[in-house]
């Protein structure tokens, strides 16, 4: 077989054989061997990393384990018909339920405000974008007791202040100390939300709205009627991760209140750190983490499903 290269004529021993190289590589091995080449060290470390463990944590679910002595007890489903009837427990769960709505409602909505207000071409929007992403940037430990200090020293001496008396703290009741949970989360949370947000302001078509208002909408109901549907899949996405991290929330609310006052403050990862760590009943605590995440999963799972169904729906 020969081919013209300009004023060369190149012969080649062998033909292509073009559908050979197509078979080969329709070919479950050469398939498995890309596969393997390019996923195959981050699959490897997802494994070993992510689903040996929670296999693992399934197995001790079964075990009276201390979480110290080599020896592990089955004991069958005892765990769990202890974690079914530990009050606190639930009483946790309760707490981080209403926790999470409260929180995950404030949360996207300032994130939504604010990826508005940086995408509406005011001046310096970029430094605006990087200083309300920066509060992500810092570790659940560390702002739980910078804000400890914000609350119990800075507002308190804010309060004397303007009232010529000493306030309590925020941190010092129960009810107070949950809002000032909400509040750090908020805070927290908001600036990672918000470029989502404004990925989702950004994909729509500014052609749609200008057509809205000439069609004779408002600013506000071409929001509402326009832009808002289009970026279902930003809402989806935001308040999933939203909802997922209030629920498994554990550093802020160790740094922060660490359970006090009178144990009204501590989640439900909290109290299955304590009863796992603190308590030394392993197999009480991974249970109930199994629980949690099962609830979590559910959530998650029934909320990206309407999300996405609304979604194609819109």
């Amino acid at each position: 077989m020969s081919i013209w290269l300009g004023h060369h004529v190149v012969v080649m021993s062998q033909p292509l054989d073009m559908n050979g190289i197509v078979m080969k590589q329709s070919k479950f091995s050469y398939k498995l061997g890309q596969f393997l080449m390019f996923a195959g060290p981050a699959g490897i470390l997802f494994c070993a990393v992510v689903v040996l463990p929670f296999i693992y944590g399934i197995y001790l679910t079964f075990t009276s384990w201390d979480g110290v002595s080599n020896a592990k007890p089955f004991v069958g489903f005892s765990n769990y018909q202890q974690a079914f009837t530990d009050t606190a427990y639930w009483a946790a769960l309760g707490r981080t339920v209403v926790y999470s709505v409260i929180a995950v409602v404030l949360i996207n909505i300032v994130a939504f405000l604010l990826a508005y207000a940086v995408t509406s071409g005011i001046k310096g929007q970029n430094f605006f974008r990087a200083g309300f992403f920066i509060p992500n940037l810092i570790g659940g430990i560390v702002l739980g007791y910078v804000w400890k200090f914000v609350f119990n020293r800075a507002f308190v001496a804010i309060g004397e202040v303007i009232t010529s008396n000493k306030p309590d703290s925020l941190l010092g009741t129960p009810n107070g100390a949950m809002f000032a949970l909400i509040i750090v989360s908020v805070w927290q949370y908001a600036g990672y939300m918000m470029l989502i947000y404004v990925a989702g302001f950004m994909s729509v078509d500014q052609s749609l709205k200008e057509a809205a208002m000439i069609d004779g909408c408002n600013s506000t109901k071409a929001m509402w009627h326009v832009i808002i549907p289009l970026m279902r899949s930003s809402f989806v996405q935001c308040i999933f991760l939203s909802t997922t991290r209030c629920f498994m929330v554990y550093d802020l609310n160790l740094s922060l209140t660490k359970g006090e006052p009178f144990n009204q403050s501590v989640l439900a990862a909290m109290h299955v750190y304590n009863q796992a760590f603190v308590y030394k009943n392993y197999g009480i605590g991974q249970a109930e983490a199994l629980i949690l995440f099962v609830i979590c999963a559910v959530i998650g799972v029934l909320q990206v499903y309407v999300g996405k169904k609304g979604e194609v729906a819109a």
